[in-house]
C-alpha cells in the first residue's frame, strides 16, 4: 500500500488534475465540450461523501494501510467496491472535461492504474485478511470500479 505522508490518493489525484491542466494549457490535442465535465465533479463530489459517511457509521479507518474494522457492504458499495476512489476519477474526467482538452483526460487514466496498484490492491488484501471468506464473496458480486 501506500509508503508515507504524501502517498495517498488525494495527492495523486491533485497530481493528476495539475498534470491535466498542464496538458491543456500545452497540449490541447482536441477541443472538448466543457458542460459535462461540471456535471462529472458533482457527481464526484456527491458519491465522495455518501462514500465517507459509511466509512463514518461503521467506525472503519479511513486512510489507506490501517486496519479494516468493518466490511462496508452498503450504500454506494453495494455496486463498486472503490467508490471513493471512483469519485475521485469522475472529478479528474469531470476536470479535464471541462478544461476543453482531450489531452486533460490522459492523467485521469494513469490515476486509476497508479490508485489500483498503490492502494487498491493492498486494501483488498487487507479486507481478506481480515474478513476472509465473507470478503471474498463480497468481491465475487461487487466491480471493483
Amino acid at each position: 500500500m501506500g509508503g508515507g505522508r504524501l502517498d495517498l490518493p488525494p495527492v495523486w489525484a491533485l497530481g493528476a488534475a495539475l498534470v491535466s491542466w498542464g496538458l491543456a494549457r500545452t497540449l490541447p490535442v482536441a477541443a472538448l465540450p466543457g458542460g459535462m465535465g461540471r456535471l462529472l465533479i458533482v457527481a464526484g463530489l456527491a458519491l465522495a461523501v455518501w462514500s465517507v459517511f459509511w466509512f463514518r457509521r461503521k467506525g472503519t479507518p479511513l486512510e489507506p494501510g490501517k486496519v479494516p474494522r468493518a466490511l462496508i457492504v452498503e450504500g454506494p458499495y453495494r455496486i463498486n467496491r472503490n467508490p471513493i476512489y471512483t469519485a475521485m476519477l469522475l472529478i479528474l474526467i469531470g476536470w479535464g472535461l471541462a478544461l476543453g482538452a482531450a489531452s486533460a483526460l490522459v492523467p485521469p487514466l494513469v490515476f486509476a492504474v497508479i490508485v489500483t496498484r498503490r492502494f487498491v490492491l493492498g486494501e483488498e488484501a487487507a479486507l481478506r485478511a481480515a474478513f476472509g471468506a465473507e470478503a471474498e464473496r463480497y468481491f465475487a458480486r461487487t466491480r471493483r470500479w
